[in-house]
């Protein structure tokens, strides 16, 4: 039995501890997607901890049919998508350029091939990440999802079929029209 087993199972019982050590686990992950969904750190840390509570209070349900990581994250992607529809917004354009708050106020800073770019580059940078944000936006939810998935959160096809509860087939196909879509808003 792997350390997660045992955590899940200790879980289970009421050992709250084993479940955070869980959160721990997947906290970036599970915020990194609640941030894509939502568009802004206060939203996006909100969800991320209802996804938590909500998966605390469904562990029971989760029978092990695919890694708990997949379970996980369809429950945040439901979490995120009832508050979408509860609040019917738009998603804020994300800027890939700026650091994400993680646990504890510390910030996750990305790395720069060139440590020190000019301003021009800065700009350049910024305007292209809002640019493919706002295209991303503009996409149906089907194909959204499925581009953050693979192409952000970097699942495999068996783990989006999993989250998505549709076939490989599925997700290949839709996928490849979801890339086929932007790539034609992109280009566009």
């Amino acid at each position: 039995m792997t350390s997660e087993e045992q955590l899940l199972k200790r879980s289970l019982l009421g050992d709250a501890e084993a479940f955070e050590e869980i959160v721990i686990k997947y906290q970036n992950k599970v915020y990194a997607l609640t941030f894509r969904y939502m568009g802004n750190e206060e939203d996006a840390y909100d969800m991320a901890q209802e996804a938590f509570l909500k998966a605390y209070r469904s562990l029971g349900t989760f029978k092990g049919d695919s890694s708990f990581s997949t379970w996980l994250y369809r429950v945040t992607t439901n979490v995120c998508l009832d508050e979408l529809r509860r609040k019917k917004r738009r998603i804020l354009p994300l800027s890939l350029d700026e650091p994400l708050n993680t646990r504890g106020g510390e910030e996750v800073e990305k790395e720069l091939i060139d440590p020190a770019p000019t301003a021009d580059q800065i700009y350049e940078q910024k305007e292209f990440s809002q640019y493919i944000q706002n295209q991303l936006d503009k996409l149906k939810p089907d194909y959204k999802i499925i581009l953050v998935l693979r192409d952000i959160m970097d699942l495999s096809y068996a783990e989006i079929a999993d989250v998505l509860k549709c076939s490989v087939g599925t997700v290949k196909s839709r996928l490849s029209r979801a890339r086929m879509v932007f790539r034609d808003k992109f280009t566009g």
